[in-house]
């Protein structure tokens, strides 16, 4: 969870806002969903879905869950150490480590999960799946799978 002295340090980014509308007697109602990104740029990133009647109120919402699902990612300087696949339902993403000066080459939720743990140079390709959701999820599994190389020292002594 955040702490005060935390949050300033916070960049949030708004993903998707999916409108949903209800039928009902007198019409229709509309209610959001939102979906927001995290992270300070330092290897930690979070993702959080919000819903409620309103945009800003699902914004704030989505903020708060993204803060409180916030996870460590070991990076090796500006990239990740090892290429990995992150499935998750549908969505799918190959993500491999790149020399200073490519860029974050990713598109839609997949680079705001990027930028938002820090990472500058990547490649990434998404397959099956082109729904938000499903891409930062795969995204998300992909950057948990991730181990340093001294984590994986530990590992095999």
């Amino acid at each position: 969870m955040a702490t005060p002295e935390e949050a300033p340090e916070l960049v949030d980014k708004v993903v998707h806002i999916n409108r949903c509308a209800k039928v009902v007697k007198g019409g229709r109602r509309f209610s959001f969903s939102s979906t927001v990104v995290s992270g300070d740029l330092q290897g930690r990133v979070g993702v959080g879905m919000g819903k409620a009647k309103e945009v800003p109120e699902a914004i704030r919402k989505g903020t708060e869950k993204a803060h409180k699902n916030m996870v460590s990612i070991p990076l090796r300087d500006d990239t990740i150490p090892h290429a990995v696949i992150g499935v998750s339902g549908g969505g799918k993403v190959i993500l491999r480590p790149a020399g200073p000066g490519t860029g974050v080459i990713a598109g839609g939720g997949v680079r705001a999960v990027l930028e938002a743990v820090g990472v500058k140079n990547i490649l990434s390709k998404s397959l099956g799946s082109n729904n938000h959701r499903a891409m930062i999820n795969a995204t998300m599994d992909g950057l948990r799978q991730l181990r340093s190389k001294e984590q994986i020292a530990a590992l095999r002594s």
